[in-house]
C-alpha cells in the first residue's frame, strides 16, 4: 500500500479525482490543511463519484500534525523545480508520495530540507506544469509498477 499526501490542495475536482485513483489502486489519501475548499464541496464529491465510502483517507490540521504522526516513514516529494526524474526513485510499500498545491507547489523549505528525495516529472513542451491529478497518477503507477512484480497480473485478475 502507498500513501498519497496532498499538501494544501486548492482545487476540489483534482482532489476528487485523486481520491478515485486511491480507491482504484488501494492507496491511502492524506489531506494536509489548509485546504482551498470545504470537504462537503459538491465538485469534490462529483469528481470522486460514489467512491468516497470506499476511500481510506485522513486529514491533518498542518504539516507538523501530519509529520508528528508519520515522520518515521519514507517520503518522496515532487516539484517542477528539480531535474531528478520520478523514475529514479526506489519506491517501496508504505512510502509517502507528497504533492504540493496546484498554484504554489511544496514550500521551498520542505524541498530544501529533503533535497535528495525531491523528484520531477519531465516536461518537454511549453507548459508551466501538469495538472495535480495527472501528476499523482503518473507517479503512483510508476511506484506501483516498481513495488509489485505481479502488478499487471493483479490488474487483469481484478
Amino acid at each position: 500500500m502507498l500513501n498519497i499526501v496532498l499538501h494544501q490542495p486548492q482545487i476540489p475536482p483534482n482532489t476528487g479525482n485523486i481520491a478515485r485513483l486511491c480507491v482504484a489502486t488501494k492507496m491511502v489519501l492524506h489531506l494536509v490543511h489548509p485546504l482551498g475548499f470545504r470537504l462537503d464541496d459538491s465538485t469534490l464529491k462529483r469528481a470522486g463519484l460514489d467512491y468516497w465510502k470506499d476511500l481510506t483517507w485522513y486529514q491533518y490540521s498542518s504539516w507538523e500534525d501530519f509529520f508528528n504522526i508519520h515522520g518515521k516513514g519514507r517520503f518522496y516529494y515532487y516539484s517542477k523545480k528539480v531535474t531528478q526524474p520520478y523514475t529514479q526513485a526506489n519506491y517501496q510499500q508504505n512510502d509517502f508520495l507528497v504533492f504540493g498545491s496546484e498554484t504554489k507547489g511544496l514550500p521551498e523549505s520542505m524541498l530544501q530540507k529533503n533535497a535528495t528525495a525531491v523528484y520531477t516529472i519531465p516536461m518537454w513542451g511549453p507548459t508551466r506544469s501538469l495538472n495535480l491529478a495527472t501528476s499523482v497518477g503518473i507517479v503512483s503507477y510508476e511506484a506501483l509498477r516498481q513495488i509489485s512484480s505481479n502488478f499487471t497480473q493483479d490488474l487483469v485478475e481484478g
